[in-house]
């Protein structure tokens, strides 16, 4: 398959394995991959909600675990399901503003881009100040990229991606690949859909419970 340009070349490389390479991290430096490398602390993210099955059961999960995580929301979840946002934050876990409607960078212009976000933005807003965005897909241009950092986002990509929506892959190879390549400041990506519900369910918990056994302390990103 013919490749058309450099962010699809890229965007390969990203999204082919469960880790992202070193090479791609430093390239956008920009970005936040991962925290700190010298703390035994990993860092549980969810995209795509909130509604009011799939986050309340991955909610339940972690506060049976006593861990707490990001969730990166799209704006009109936001405004379909506002008391599992409440619950989010009254059980300690940050958001993230993850577009208004999921929409994907390459395939708008940047200020209908922006002001998608700053839309998803003002339905944050009665919940929470964060500054946190994660782009979906991870598609994002160069240029939408320099505007949202101008304005004061700090956009997350990913360490790990857990491909809990990806049904032709066996829940104990998912749970086997994360796990393994897990390291300290490790960013995981999970899905709080529909989509993902029944691999994300399966693998979250058994996930999390190889993690403790590992010694990993769990946290949320820095707002």
């Amino acid at each position: 398959m013919m490749l058309s340009s450099k962010k699809s070349i890229i965007f390969v490389f990203i999204m082919r394995y469960y880790k992202v390479s070193s090479f791609i991290q430093r390239y956008f430096y920009r970005y936040l991959w991962r925290m700190n490398p010298s703390e035994n602390a990993i860092y549980l993210t969810f995209d795509d909600g909130p509604n009011d099955v799939v986050t309340a059961q991955a909610l339940n999960i972690l506060k049976e675990k006593n861990i707490h995580a990001t969730f990166f929301c799209v704006g009109e979840n936001i405004q379909k399901y506002p008391t599992i946002v409440e619950r989010i934050v009254s059980e300690g876990h940050s958001i993230g503003n993850h577009t208004h409607n999921h929409i994907k960078g390459w395939n708008y212009p940047s200020e209908k881009y922006l002001t998608n976000i700053a839309l998803a933005q003002e339905s944050i807003a009665p919940f929470s100040n964060t500054n946190l965005f994660r782009p979906p897909y991870g598609r994002i241009s160069k240029k939408q990229g320099s505007a949202l950092i101008k304005l004061g986002y700090k956009i997350v990509m990913w360490d790990i991606l857990s491909y809990d929506y990806d049904k032709h892959i066996h829940i104990e190879d998912c749970i086997k690949n994360i796990s393994k390549k897990t390291r300290n400041g490790s960013i995981i990506v999970f899905h709080d859909s529909l989509k993902a519900q029944t691999q994300m369910l399966q693998i979250l918990p058994v996930y999390i419970e190889n993690m403790i056994q590992r010694g990993f302390k769990f946290k949320t990103l820095p707002q």
